[in-house]
Formats: structure tokens, C-alpha cells, sequence
């Protein structure tokens, strides 16, 4: 059985890593100003912020049915029996159902995923399935283990701004008044596909000690006894700069030594929502060995 792992670029994974390591990638689309863009074809990281910057009206969206459905005829028609798609988590977006009734005209020969992951613990998910199809597991044997992980995994992120928050209405102009005169900081965890609050603490200082006390909570308890071969830690964000990219990853590796990290910026439609500046670390269990630094 060949069988072909694709995801989106929320995982954070480009078109060229994908090609590097036989993934396949769909770029996601983002509305600026009502003109159509797809991430790393039309759009990329520089020309987002820059949108940001300038206060325009940024709007994500799912890939169409018609870019979905021909790549996946493009890659079955490559010599595949079957291909997995996982897709970003469908607690954030409607593009992972969209795919699962398509998936239905394809005789069992598109295994949508859905184990309610975004970023990089969506890449963490990928390079796995990655691994078991290498190893012979079979796509519908890859959708269930990964669905049995859903949960093993979580992210904590600090907004740096709430300027893009207010804009999609999940905080109130009143609310992020105070906020700001009282220098405010939201932790928010991601796990199981949901957004919710942590933590609000004065200034970005204590915002980031508050999301390493949370990963080192994690590791300490529910991941107790996991070898950290099999614990990933990664690194993302919406940093504008590579010194600011660089303190934050070094940050992470520092505290967290002996780990293997990975850094990826958030996606363009995941960065479109959340704003620049925000800075993002997160821990998950994986089925492959990864090298230890």
C-alpha cells in the first residue's frame, strides 16, 4: 500500500519543505482588502505584517472544494492507493468537515484527519503520519492513531497586541481599553481544537514565565515518564524580526534543555487573527524518535 500524507500550511510547513520531504502542501487562502491570496504562492510573512501594520481589512478562509479535490486527483494520480489528508483542526475552521464530505465521492481513498491540532503541533502530526505510512501502517490504522493523540498535546500563546482580537470581536473595545492602560497580557492555551484563556499577567515578561511554568506543569505531570525522544517542543510566533525570532527560540531551548525544539512562524491565516508580536510555545507527544540535542 503507498500511501501519501498531505496537510495545509497551517502547520507551518512550507511548499518547499514539503517537496524536500515528500509532504504534500495546499496553501491557504487569506483575503486582504477583499483580493484573494494564497499563502507562499501570492503571499508571504513579510506582506502580511506589513497589511497588519496598515490596519487593513485581513479575512481567513478554507480552500475551495475545486483546489482541494484536484490536488487530491493530482497526487492519486501519481501511482498512490490512498492518501491521508489532516488538514487544521476543525474546532478553528470549517475546511476539515468541507474535506470530510468530499472524502466521501473518493472509495475510501482520502482519510481525512481530524485530531484538533493547528501549527506546529499539526506539524508534529504530519511528520508522524509521515513516519507510519514509511513503516507500512495503513491510512485508516494512521487516522485512528492519530485521532488517540488528540489530546496529547498543548499550546499557550501571549498576544502581544489586541488590536487584531477586537477586530474579530472575541474581546471588547472596553475590555482591551483596560487591558492595555494596565499593561494586560492574555495567555491562552490551544488544546482539542479550542481557544481558550489561561492566563492574564502584567507585561510580556511575565507572560512568557507564565507559558514555561504551564510547559513544564505539563511535562511534570500529564506527560510524566514520556522519554523526551518522543516529546516535542516547539517554538512559533508572529515575530517581525530574526533577533526577535532568535531570543525567543533560545529562550525556549534554554529552559527547557535536553529537548528537541522546533520553530515555525504561525501561518499567515493563523497570524491574520492574532496579530504581530505574539510569541507561542507548545508540547505534544510523538510517535517517531526525534534527535536529541
Amino acid at each position: 500500500m503507498k500511501t501519501a500524507v498531505m496537510t495545509d500550511t497551517n502547520s507551518g510547513i512550507t511548499l518547499d519543505e514539503g517537496k524536500t520531504n515528500g509532504i504534500f502542501v495546499l496553501p491557504m487562502p487569506v483575503m486582504i482588502d477583499g483580493k484573494d491570496y494564497m499563502e507562499e504562492v501570492t503571499l508571504d510573512h513579510t506582506m502580511l505584517y506589513k497589511a497588519l501594520s496598515e490596519d487593513k481589512d485581513i479575512v481567513s478562509s478554507q480552500p475551495s472544494p475545486g483546489d482541494l479535490t484536484q490536488m487530491w486527483d493530482d497526487i492519486l494520480s501519481q501511482g498512490y492507493d490512498e492518501l491521508v489528508y489532516i488538514p487544521m483542526t476543525s474546532g478553528l475552521s470549517g475546511s476539515c468537515a468541507t474535506a470530510t464530505a468530499l472524502s466521501a465521492d473518493y472509495d475510501g481513498k482520502v482519510i481525512v484527519v481530524d485530531n484538533h491540532r493547528i501549527s506546529i503541533t499539526l506539524l508534529d502530526s504530519v511528520y508522524d503520519a509521515q513516519y507510519m505510512a514509511e513503516n507500512g501502517m495503513t491510512g485508516q490504522a494512521i487516522k485512528e492513531y492519530l485521532e488517540e493523540q488528540t489530546y496529547n498535546n498543548d499550546i499557550y500563546i501571549t498576544l502581544q497586541s489586541l488590536k487584531r482580537i477586537i477586530k474579530t470581536g472575541r474581546i471588547t473595545k472596553a475590555g482591551a481599553a483596560i487591558a492595555t492602560v494596565l499593561n494586560l497580557k492574555p495567555v491562552l492555551k490551544i488544546q482539542g481544537g479550542k481557544l481558550d484563556a489561561y492566563a492574564k499577567v502584567r507585561g510580556m515578561d511575565n507572560a512568557e514565565k507564565k507559558m514555561f511554568e504551564a510547559i513544564h506543569n505539563d511535562l511534570e505531570n500529564k506527560y510524566k515518564g514520556v522519554p523526551k525522544e518522543h516529546m516535542s517542543i516547539g517554538a512559533s510566533g508572529t515575530m517581525e524580526t530574526q533577533e526577535q525570532i532568535d531570543r525567543w527560540v533560545g529562550m525556549i531551548k534554554a529552559e527547557f534543555p535536553g529537548y528537541h525544539v522546533t520553530y515555525r512562524p504561525l501561518a499567515c491565516s493563523i497570524a491574520s487573527h492574532v496579530g504581530t508580536g505574539t510569541q507561542g510555545v507548545a508540547a505534544g507527544i510523538t510517535k517517531r524518535t526525534l534527535e536529541l540535542p
